[in-house]
């Protein structure tokens, strides 16, 4: 009898140990789940402030943090302008060489760099027969070779032949794959408006410029909004959308982008 009391016991305490745990999970997934809603609910918020027609209310992309307060999650969003950026899959290889050096490197490496990128993305302007490449990959112990098309995230970058993570981290807040060919200048980070300047120099230098280093685009923007959401139970998520907004645009904006991460 004895023996069977403390079966009993032993029983009952398993499944009341085993129900706070599925209740804590449950918990845990309502907290997560109500986080990224509120992240979701964050960056329409701010597309709607974006599109806001009086000039003093609408959200500038310089940076700012705007709070918002969404159920029981505190959202942060900042805006940032993507034409401001540059971007290596439509980007001439001498401006992302221009982007390599004003961001720290010597000027052979962004030479070479700019060229493999280049071949990477598809956009070189000096021919190599496809043996070349291979073996430049084949001697750094690659088993693999440029596919010759647009990269698909700013980490893929990381694998062209040469580029060390140093470098990659150097470019990458300055980089986008949704921005134009060439950035807008009132829109570049001090970066990239050197990058743009040193280019600007060297083209006039040349007497052949390469691409004009100002181009307008008053019309359209392309803005990048983070939203971090710090939901109950130390939930945190962030969302990141790129939608282009302007002019002639179905409700005025697209989106071009939403996800955790995005390039």
């Amino acid at each position: 009898m004895l023996w069977t009391l403390v079966l009993i016991a032993f029983v009952a305490g398993h499944l009341a140990g085993s129900g706070r745990s599925e209740a804590q999970v449950a918990a845990n997934l309502m907290a997560n789940a109500t986080a990224e809603a509120a992240a979701d609910g964050a960056v329409n918020e701010a597309i709607f402030n974006i599109l806001d027609p009086r000039p003093d209310r609408r959200w500038a992309l310089d940076g700012t943090a705007h709070e918002l307060t969404i159920g029981d999650a505190r959202i942060v969003v900042r805006l940032a302008d993507d034409n401001g950026r540059i971007n290596p899959n439509r980007a001439s290889p001498a401006l992302v060489e221009a982007l390599i050096e004003a961001s720290g490197s010597d000027a052979e490496t962004a030479r070479g760099l700019a060229n493999a990128i280049a071949e990477w993305v598809g956009t070189a302007t000096v021919f190599r027969p496809d043996s070349d490449i291979v073996a430049d990959y084949r001697a750094a112990g690659l088993d693999y070779a440029p596919p010759g098309r647009a990269a698909e995230t700013i980490d893929e970058l990381g694998r062209i032949v040469g580029m060390t993570p140093a470098v990659l981290a150097a470019i990458r807040p300055h980089l986008t794959l949704f921005g134009p060919a060439v950035p807008d200048v009132a829109r570049a980070d001090p970066t990239v408006e050197a990058a743009l300047t040193l280019l600007a120099k060297r083209s006039a230098g040349s007497g052949q410029p390469d691409r004009p280093a100002i181009v307008p685009y008053q019309q359209r923007q392309t803005a990048r909004i983070t939203a971090t959401a710090y939901g109950p139970r130390d939930a945190v998520l962030t969302r990141t959308a790129v939608v282009e907004v302007g002019a002639g645009l179905p409700r005025g904006y697209v989106v071009l982008a939403w996800q955790d991460g995005v390039d």
